[in-house]
């Protein structure tokens, strides 16, 4: 198992890049994720859905479309059930969940249960702002982001994203791994010292919201978004249209409590860092997921045991819902499970979704 250092000179330009005034592009730097857009280059706006080489239908075999796509009359929940510990609890029969939409109870229509392969983008921060090179937020990063890659089975598809000022797919859904660690090393020189997260997720979940199957991001951040186009209000909303649930890796947790414990990080950036936080948090749990701030890398490979056993083994229940109305409200749906034995339980999945929005027809004279 690889230990993260935190070496004098790393922190140093750490602290370096906490500080006021040490923002902006570079120029001539090498490699980076953000090159340069050519004449003639699409904008991002035309830039085509992730592809993926995935077929197979749902494994409920009830609907051919994605999660929470409500244009049809059956909604689907992926649900993962936690003990105390954190730890996945396998082997709930059907009868022990309960489907409440809007406070109204649900017959659950389908119901799944067992392993499976999994669908997963990395989506890494890789800016100039923290991930200058060799500091230890650059290391942080690159470790983290393969370590995530080798907990992946050889049936499991994975993608590359990497943002800055744009995110950028360095490799496609592929279940080739050796393409995953090629395009890891895209991850060198940063350039870009800005670090757009909502932008970056958002347009990963809209791109991944078509795609069959356990599908789940994996968000390895700061959480702090510095020029996005998109508001924080915009991407929950994106978010929780999309249906993928996000799972957050929060970095530089133990760098930032050092540098906090001697005095050197300012309140501002503390509350960045704080704000960043429940960013991340927010993201998760409307979701479905779950946001991880490790401080070593001893935690990091725990949480990712956590993440993989999660999506591999959730559960899938569908049911159709007993409102018809095509208002385009925001529907509120909780997942109970009741079983003496499961007290103390934390279940993740989705809170709810938009319904279909139709016209009212006119009133005739």
């Amino acid at each position: 198992m690889r230990k993260l250092v935190f070496l004098p000179v790393a922190i140093l330009i750490a602290l370096c890049f906490l500080l006021p005034g040490q923002d902006g592009p570079k120029k001539d730097v090498g490699e980076t994720v953000a090159r340069p857009r050519k004449k003639g280059d699409p904008v991002e706006a035309e830039q085509p859905k992730i592809p993926s080489k995935l077929t197979r239908k749902d494994q409920l075999g009830i609907s051919d479309q994605p999660d929470f796509k409500v244009d049809t009359s059956v909604d689907n929940v992926d649900v993962a059930v936690l003990d105390n510990k954190g730890r996945f609890i396998p082997h709930i029969p059907k009868g022990n969940f309960r489907i409440l939409e809007d406070n109204v109870p649900q017959q659950i229509a389908n119901f799944g249960a067992g392993e499976a392969p999994m669908t997963v983008c990395m989506v890494i921060e890789f800016s100039n702002r923290f991930q200058q090179y060799y500091s230890s937020a650059w290391f942080q990063t690159l470790e983290a982001s393969y370590g995530f890659l080798q907990t992946l089975k050889k049936e499991d598809y994975v993608a590359i994203v990497a943002y800055d000022m744009r995110s950028e797919i360095l490799s496609d859904f592929s279940t080739d791994k050796q393409k995953a660690y090629e395009a890891m090393q895209r991850l060198r020189i940063a350039a870009f010292s800005e670090s757009n997260l909502y932008d970056a997720v958002t347009d990963t979940a809209n791109r991944m919201k078509d795609l069959e199957g356990r599908k789940a991001i994996v968000l390895i951040a700061s959480g702090i978004d510095t020029f996005s186009k998109l508001t924080f209000d915009k991407t929950r909303k994106i978010l929780q249209e999309a249906a993928v649930p996000i799972y957050a890796i929060g970095l530089m947790q133990a760098l930032r409590e050092y540098l906090d414990a001697r005095g050197a990080m300012g309140s501002i950036a503390r509350l960045d860092f704080l704000q960043a936080d429940n960013q991340m948090r927010t993201f998760s749990k409307e979701t479905g997921g779950q946001a991880f701030f490790p401080t070593t890398m001893k935690d990091i490979d725990a949480a990712y045991d956590r993440v993989v056993a999660q999506i591999r083994a959730q559960y899938s229940l569908a049911y159709t819902s007993a409102n018809t109305k095509q208002d385009g409200a925001w529907r509120k749906v909780e997942i109970k499970v009741s079983r003496p034995d499961l007290k103390g339980t934390k279940i993740l999945a989705r809170r709810g979704y938009f319904a279909p929005y139709q016209e009212p027809l006119a009133k005739t004279k």
